[in-house]
């Protein structure tokens, strides 16, 4: 298990930041760099996180510090991960949403933020507070249905990114129940490995279209 586990973050981890500097470096437009950042923020935040579990697994000393300071990190860079992607959605289809939902979008990602910088989280100690994992993730997965409304309303424009939509649904259906009882039910944790996949398939429909807009 330990290798699997370990083998599947490192690859994880490689391509997603891999791919983000490529679409940095790469892209001459600001939907590109905009999907380039998104990648690159999702992958280096994700680092703080599996990097020290990678090592937990083989290297002997307590690294319940070091994972619950990655599990912050992870906690502020997804929430910032989401935000970009509302607003590469806004480049991608030149679209201006109401003052509602900009605001709202905006409102949550910073309540989710502040929320997680409370000490009651028990991040340092790697704890699970079940109230405190319910009260940061409600702003979280608000945000998440956003996302997903906003792109399905558009899914059929560009078909490279038809299926963002569906992907961000299957990464919060993952991840919430994990985040909310995997300290009470272990198991609940392999859940991270289908959440991981649909962020890959998010990075490879990035880079899809980024090749397709290369060669039209």
């Amino acid at each position: 298990m330990k290798y699997g586990e370990s083998s599947f973050d490192i690859i994880y981890l490689l391509f997603a930041i891999t791919s983000g500097v490529y679409l940095l470096v790469r892209s001459k437009n600001a939907v590109g760099r905009l999907m380039g950042l998104a990648a690159f923020i999702l992958g280096a935040g994700d680092a703080f996180h599996l990097v020290p579990r990678v090592l937990n697994y083989f290297v002997d000393g307590d690294f319940s510090f070091r994972l619950g300071t990655g599990k912050l990190v992870t906690s502020i860079t997804m929430t910032v991960f989401y935000v970009l992607l509302y607003h590469l959605h806004c480049l991608l289809y030149n679209k201006k949403h109401g003052k509602a939902i900009a605001i709202s979008v905006y409102a949550l990602a910073a309540a989710r933020i502040i929320i997680c910088l409370f000490p009651q989280n028990g991040w340092f100690s790697n704890e699970t507070n079940l109230l405190w994992a319910i009260l940061r993730n409600v702003p979280f997965a608000l945000l998440g249905v956003l996302i997903v409304v906003v792109y399905f309303q558009t899914r059929g424009k560009i078909r490279e990114l038809s299926r963002i939509w569906l992907y961000v649904t299957l990464s919060f259906a993952f991840y919430l129940p994990v985040a909310v009882g995997a300290a009470y039910v272990p198991l609940l944790g392999m859940l991270m490995l289908p959440k991981t996949v649909c962020y890959i398939l998010m990075i490879i429909d990035f880079l899809r279209y980024r090749a397709s807009t290369v060669t039209r």
